[in-house]
């Protein structure tokens, strides 16, 4: 592939990371940034396609980038590589960003990572625990206050439990759009499974060299409960710090330290066998309607 470039020699990326979050997404930019034959944004989650135009507000991230200038300040240190990309897994679930993308880069070749609809859900409460912004501690009680989330237009989006984890109709926008080649559809259970299998299977489909073995012994994003939320709020706001380390400690080891901390400082306790039902049976018609469109057989998130 080739940087995708327009008339007035703006460069684009060539291929997006598309979602979705809780899904080992955050992971797969850090061992896909690693192959010397693909370079991704410096800003992970930038969110341009789905944010473009939009005036700042309160919810706006300072990382996230509203137009276009800015966005394409992101490849410029973009060199020999073949693979240019971003992950944003605002993308999958925007309405208007596979229009935009289909507008800006038309040839972009996406991948989209899916992980079982309710361990989504129980994964995205746990991070928002961990980050702070889930007051509620007792998923079930959070899952209904999320209904009523749903009604309140300045509720964070994130703790709107009920709208997360409907794959079929937003992943249908995308194959109504692009032509089924340009789109890589892949399970959570694969990375987790088989994580060189399924990185190399995106190294062929980016067309770069397959033989590369990443690094994959961290894990990224890591979510649970605190046990010490004191520390956890200082573990969250550490970028400055790990800046700040950054040119006494190789970045592989500060990155395994890291995750080592912050793994010791969660806990995850398990999602009851009676929620896990209730919540499956709301999923059940979309999962049955996506396994038909990716090709995958999905009976055992049925189970």
């Amino acid at each position: 592939m080739k940087l995708t470039q327009n008339k007035d020699c703006v460069f684009f990326p060539n291929f997006l990371i598309i979602g979705s979050a809780k899904a080992g997404t955050t992971s797969l930019y850090y061992y896909l940034n690693q192959h010397p034959e693909i370079y991704m944004s410096p800003v992970k989650e930038p969110g341009f396609f789905a944010l473009e135009g939009q005036p700042p507000t309160a919810k706006t991230r300072s990382y996230q980038i509203i137009n276009l200038v800015e966005y394409q300040a992101l490849f410029r240190g973009v060199k020999e590589e073949k693979a240019i990309g971003e992950a944003s897994v605002k993308y999958l679930f925007d309405a208007h960003a596979p229009h935009r993308i289909k507008h800006y880069i038309p040839q972009a070749k996406l991948i989209a990572v899916l992980r079982h609809p309710v361990d989504k859900i129980y994964s995205k409460f746990l991070h928002n625990v961990r980050d702070g912004v889930e007051p509620i501690q007792d998923f079930r009680l959070a899952w209904e206050a999320g209904k009523q989330r749903l009604q309140d237009h300045n509720s964070l989006r994130r703790l709107q439990y009920p709208r997360i984890g409907f794959y079929y109709a937003k992943l249908q926008q995308y194959f109504d759009l692009f032509p089924t080649q340009q789109i890589r559809v892949y399970l959570y259970d694969d990375l987790r499974k088989n994580s060189l299998e399924m990185i190399q299977d995106i190294f062929s489909f980016l067309e770069v060299d397959s033989s590369f073995v990443p690094d994959l012994s961290v894990k990224h994003n890591i979510s649970g409960i605190p046990k010490n939320k004191t520390w956890q709020t200082l573990l969250n706001s550490s970028k400055p710090i790990r800046k700040l380390v950054g040119p006494l400690i190789p970045e592989k080891i500060r990155d395994r330290l890291f995750e080592i901390v912050q793994k010791s400082n969660l806990y995850q306790p398990p999602l009851s066998l009676e929620m896990r039902q209730e919540l499956l049976e709301e999923y059940r018609e979309d999962i049955l309607k996506l396994q038909e469109l990716i090709g995958r057989d999905l009976s055992h998130w049925l189970k």
